[in-house]
């Protein structure tokens, strides 16, 4: 017996809550939505019937009511399409890249895929056409394409038709609101061929999974025969059936924002230096010279973009959907902005300006010494991976606590002054305390990006450090424990830039405290651990916390920045 092996599974981006997704082309929210619930209860209780809904969309369309198939989405129409036409033996022909899911149902079907390159420009007809032969049981046509937003003319659909008339030509037009010209009339008055139409795109209601096929009366009933006799929810046709009702110029004023707002995306790409593809979807292809940059760091800031890491085609490539609304345009282009346009540089000082290794820890570790406890330094890496963990006197305190010892915040802080600063003729640890970055190039960067210092240090010791290694002239602002409260909060990160002056900014930092007052600020967050691969752990830790990258020393920004 033979065996087909299924294609791994479908998997949608994780996203956090509340993070402005753009990487699923999905519409505008439903102007009216809110007033079509609560539905019918016999909607509930009884199975579905999409009949109304196809004589509805027939008469909108000028074709009979046989003539149309509501279907679980366009997807539905292309698993059914797929099984009926395609099998071992059989091969679906179509451009690259191009709509994912017809290659995972033609793999289903247990058919091949014989594909051209159409990136941009007219549509290679001749090149298609010259792919499709005896064996051919689907050709495919995206229009606007998915995920490159080119076109297809009609005069070449027809001409592509005419090279090919054997294979059921599948006309996918889940875009077709968006661009300049509705190709369905057309497409349907050519022989044998299908158009896949839906409502999550243009009509904002993705979460209905309502989608539709119509074309010549044969093929379509051959496609009802070919998947689940109530594929589509009562609820969902009811809710659709009502989004009909809708006045119409609220929907074509949706469709202007989109376009308004996909030149707009276009000419923030082209002055942040990012390549683009023209499109007449509702999404734009672009090609940043560093992808996982951009996806990681828009995603810290809060907004979600479509990348295709493990496909050698797709790889160097984002897709961005183009935001409904001025608000969610407006979080765009400030993230893309802060991404690939910062105005100034943060840095935290511990770990990333500052080998503290021999002070700050040594006095943690000798305070657990006096109360008969051996803390190796990982500890205090684990520690400081867990969060919370910015100011030192009270992780000591924690620490000590964790292990029944108990001890006031002020006893603690005393003893770790004293060891810090020294006492009497014992000389404080803070001698042994050296930079992690030179001073010529820390002078260099501060005269192509102003600077600043966010640092849970007080005052005093953050300017000695600074004053005693000549970098007090790099830093156009320094914050401190007096400032602000203390890191994960976001506050003394909105401080150095108010200090500053800008809005736009990224900061480095070696702990998930750094990475999340960082993202609070709307600012770009990037790990530092110069231990290497000796920390693993923290170097997992700050990538989890969000940080878009883990350098192995500050020094590296320079790479990142070029």
């Amino acid at each position: 017996m033979e065996t087909r092996r299924a294609p791994a599974p479908y998997r949608r981006q994780q996203t956090e809550a509340g993070a402005l997704r753009l990487d699923a082309n999905e519409g505008c929210p439903p102007p009216l939505a809110n007033q079509c619930w609560p539905p019918d209860p016999e909607l509930l209780r009884r199975y579905p019937d999409p009949s109304n809904l196809e004589s509805e969309l027939a008469e909108r369309l000028g074709v009979n009511p046989d003539q149309v198939l509501v279907t679980a989405g366009a997807d539905d129409a292309i698993d059914r399409a797929c099984r009926r036409w395609l099998r071992p033996g059989r091969d679906m022909v179509l451009t690259r890249p191009t709509f994912t899911m017809f290659h995972r149902y033609a793999q289903l079907a247990g058919a091949g895929t014989n594909s051209v390159p159409w990136w941009e420009g007219p549509y290679p007809v001749a090149q298609v056409a010259a792919l499709a032969g005896e064996n051919t049981g689907l050709m495919v046509v995206v229009s606007p394409n998915n995920p490159t937003g080119a076109v297809i003319g009609a005069d070449e659909l027809a001409r592509l038709r005419a090279m090919r008339p054997e294979p059921v030509l599948l006309v996918d037009a889940a875009y077709g609101e968006f661009a300049g010209t509705d190709l369905t009339p057309k497409a349907l008055a050519l022989p044998r061929t299908l158009v896949l139409r839906t409502f999550s795109k243009a009509w904002g209601l993705a979460g209905l999974r309502v989608g539709y096929v119509v074309g010549p009366a044969d093929l379509v009933a051959e496609l009802r025969a070919w998947g689940q006799p109530y594929a589509v929810a009562g609820n969902s046709l009811d809710l659709v059936a009502q989004a009909l009702q809708w006045p119409e110029s609220g929907r074509q004023e949706a469709l202007e924002i989109i376009r308004e707002h996909r030149t707009q995306l276009g000419s923030c790409l082209e002055r942040l230096g990012v390549p683009y593809l023209s499109s007449q979807g509702n999404f734009l292809l672009c090609r940043p010279a560093h992808r996982k940059l951009l996806v990681r760091g828009l995603a810290a800031l809060g907004v979600v973009v479509r990348s295709w890491p493990d496909d050698p085609e797709l790889a160097a490539w984002v897709r961005i959907t183009v935001p409904g609304s001025p608000a969610e345009m407006t979080a765009l282009q400030d993230a893309l902005e802060t991404v690939l346009q910062p105005e100034a540089l943060l840095f935290d000082m511990d770990g990333v300006l500052a080998d503290v290794s021999g002070s700050y820890r040594a006095c943690m570790r000798q305070i657990m010494r006096e109360e008969n406890v051996d803390l190796a330094p990982s500890e205090i890496d684990d520690a400081k991976d867990r969060g919370k963990a910015s100011n030192d006197w009270e992780l000591t305190r924690r620490l000590l606590a964790e292990r029944g010892i108990k001890r006031s915040l002020a006893e603690i802080t005393r003893r770790f002054q004293e060891l810090y600063l020294g006492h009497g003729d014992q000389p404080g640890l803070a001698s042994r305390e050296h930079p992690l970055v030179s001073r010529e190039w820390l002078l260099d960067l501060a005269r192509r990006h102003p600077l600043a210092v966010v640092t849970g240090r007080p005052r005093d010791e953050a300017a000695a450090f600074l004053e005693r290694f000549g970098l007090t002239p790099a830093f156009t602002a320094v914050i401190c424990h007096e400032d602000a409260p203390a890191k994960p909060d976001p506050a003394p990160v909105r401080l150095a830039l108010e200090r500053l002056g800008v809005s736009r900014a990224w900061m480095l930092g070696d702990t998930p405290d750094d990475v999340f007052a960082a993202r609070g600020a709307g600012v770009l967050p990037l790990g530092v651990c110069p231990e290497g691969a000796s920390r693993p752990g923290t170097r997992q830790a700050l990538l989890a916390a969000g940080a878009v990258m883990v350098l192995d020393s500050s020094q590296q920004i320079q790479e990142v920045l070029a």
